[in-house]
């Protein structure tokens, strides 16, 4: 990587992000392209190149090289998002998307989605806040779920909706990840569901692993 000085207010041309995207895919013979690889050798930020094209993938498609990359569906973007939130006890930053003791999927795939990692956040949260977040019974699963209204599965939308209201912490003892990393947090059922309780944002709790073991289905 060759170094130069720039100003601290220097912005480079279309075309010169382009003939760098270009002459690190033929200097390290990549056909394909990822944004971690392009960091490695690059001259240019990658969260610049995606803001200028719209996405990296628009930015690889100018300079004809091939994308590489692991299809992501939003779904599990999102989900994501959550686990990681989960874990920290408060909204991630896209450095911590990189860290990957706490994330599955990298930042660059949420800038190849999203544009940017704000813009990623503001979907997410738009996404948790649509209406209509109980899942009704559906046919298959009337029978085993006899007299209730809901699924027993917590879908991303009421966990989430859960644990913020909530301040991701433990209802029992307070135990929060922002404090203790060691913290895992569950969304549980206040009336257990065996015992007749609904998969509603009102009968659901947060508690840490350890309430939520000594908890069991007890009333």
């Amino acid at each position: 990587m060759k170094y130069e000085v720039h100003p601290y207010n220097y912005s480079p041309s279309d075309n010169e992000i382009i003939e760098d995207l270009q002459k690190v895919a033929k200097e390290n013979g990549f056909s394909k392209m990822t944004m971690r690889e392009y960091r490695e050798h690059g001259k240019y930020d990658t969260s610049t190149i995606s803001r200028r094209f719209g996405t990296w993938n628009k930015a690889l498609q100018k300079a004809n090289i091939g994308v590489s990359q692991q299809f992501w569906t939003v779904e599990q973007l999102f989900e994501n998002i959550e686990k990681v939130w989960k874990k920290k006890g408060y909204q991630p930053t896209r450095r911590d998307m990189d860290d990957k003791n706490l994330s599955t999927i990298s930042s660059g795939a949420y800038l190849r989605k999203f544009g940017k990692w704000s813009s990623a956040l503001e979907q997410f949260v738009s996404y948790i806040n649509q209406e209509n977040t109980i899942e009704a019974l559906d046919v298959e699963t009337l029978e085993e779920s006899l007299g209730h209204k809901t699924k027993r599965d917590i879908n991303l939308r009421i966990r989430f909706k859960v644990l913020m209201r909530d301040n991701f912490k433990c209802c029992v003892c307070g135990a929060s990840p922002a404090k203790d990393s060691s913290v895992e947090l569950h969304v549980d059922h206040i009336i257990p569901w065996s015992k007749g309780g609904e998969t509603t944002i009102e009968n659901l709790q947060t508690l840490c692993s350890k309430c939520n073991l000594g908890k069991s289905n007890i009333l």
